[in-house]
């Protein structure tokens, strides 16, 4: 079944080139379209995407809010943010309020596509050119994972390992919901905004080792 994407920008060329670009592609389903953050969070609810490609500079409410209220209402959709510079400030924003990850608006087609089956999978994915300084720059709590119940920690593991969802699910013996379950629990214990963050969060606590570092694209 095809993945069910939804396109948020301000810009009517964007917008197009992305349904030029998917139209055919046997696995992507763009189901809708919106100009801003309010009509992106009445539609969410209409077509249920499991991946949002969301811009962050729009006007009437922003990606940033956006991808927030997205993450309260919509927590099963996965968010890419989308950017015309690497802007660290507002990269690390797009991040903390629940991204799953970013794009630059210039990027290669196949590295979008990418960046869209890795979403719809619950895999983080960082460009290679920011990775680092996210690594570096980013703000995660400074929190002893050893404080973490023991499932909570390895499901934190499992995610900065650059399991699925589905190959979370099948380490702990439980459906995916379920595996969903635990790892919202983690982050919302650690306040964390999403995946991204937790990934983050995980491999800065030396969950993974540092150079194990999978959600690069």
């Amino acid at each position: 079944m095809a993945i069910r994407v939804m396109i948020v920008d301000d810009h009517s060329m964007v917008r197009q080139g992305l349904q030029m670009y998917f139209e055919g592609d046997p696995e992507v389903d763009i189901v809708g379209e919106a100009r801003n953050g309010e009509e992106a969070l009445r539609l969410a609810e209409t077509v249920c995407p499991q991946v949002i490609l969301m811009d962050l500079l729009m006007p009437v409410v922003d990606g940033f809010q956006a991808i927030k209220t997205l993450r309260r209402i919509l927590p099963t959709a996965h968010i890419v943010a989308m950017t015309s510079v690497v802007e660290e400030a507002g990269v690390h924003r797009a991040i903390e309020a629940g991204a799953i990850s970013y794009v630059l608006k210039d990027t290669r087609p196949d590295e979008l596509r990418d960046a869209v089956l890795a979403a719809a999978e619950g895999r983080v994915c960082f460009p290679h050119e920011s990775a680092g300084r996210l690594m570096r720059d980013a703000h995660t709590p400074d929190v002893d994972p050893q404080t973490l119940p023991d499932g909570e920690r390895e499901v934190l593991r499992l995610l900065a390992a650059g399991r699925s969802t589905a190959e979370i699910a099948g380490a702990l013996g439980c459906n995916e919901d379920e595996a969903d379950e635990r790892l919202n629990a983690a982050m919302s214990g650690l306040r964390l905004g999403g995946r991204a963050q937790a990934v983050l969060y995980a491999t800065r606590k030396g969950l993974v080792p540092a150079d194990l570092r999978p959600y690069l694209v």
